[in-house]
């Protein structure tokens, strides 16, 4: 008898949250509408200042760290080393440079970090990717972070974020040793 009720419990949820998302779908198009705000067109990201050019026997691009992937300078999104992201704790829009020689051997550099500041969260997960949870916000981390810095979930660390720009990433600064 418990499991009827249940059952029936967990599918009003499901009407309710229904009935809330088709109000906040019609909210959103209708605030779309006011603000002339197309839903369905991409976030335009400017590509102009970065460069691509070749020097000597080497092709160098520059780009912008958006989290798991790097813009180019072509305006299109490329994977990332995350070893390398989670080793140089780097931040989400920092510029840097990649140097590709004859032999395709590839040579990572920051030019351009973005201001940062740090704040301190716990380490969550979700169903897929790590979290760190700093105050009223969550931003997600590389795993390949995590691992780097040996971080268990509900560890206290300190995250990098981008100071002037909305994130959705940290990148780990530390682990904040247990007591």
């Amino acid at each position: 008898m418990d499991n009827k009720k249940t059952i029936l419990a967990i599918k009003d949820f499901i009407v309710t949250s229904e009935k809330s998302l088709k109000s906040a779908k019609k909210l959103l198009t209708d605030l779309a509408k006011e603000n002339n705000v197309d839903l369905n067109s991409k976030v335009d990201l400017s590509t102009s200042w970065l460069h691509s050019y070749n020097d000597e026997n080497n092709k160098i691009v520059e780009w912008v760290f958006t989290w798991e992937q790097m813009l180019w300078s072509d305006g299109k999104n490329y994977p990332i080393p995350v070893n390398y992201a989670s080793k140089s704790k780097m931040v989400q829009w920092d510029k840097l440079k990649l140097t590709i020689d004859l032999h395709w051997k590839m040579t990572y550099k920051q030019i351009s970090p973005i201001q940062r500041e740090i704040k301190t969260g716990l380490v969550t997960k979700d169903e897929w990717k790590f979290q760190v949870v700093c105050w009223w916000d969550t931003y997600d981390l590389l795993t390949a972070a995590v691992t780097h810095f040996k971080a268990e979930i509900w560890d206290s660390i300190t995250v990098l974020l981008p100071k002037w720009k909305k994130a959705s990433f940290a990148a780990i600064e530390a682990v904040i040793p247990k007591e």
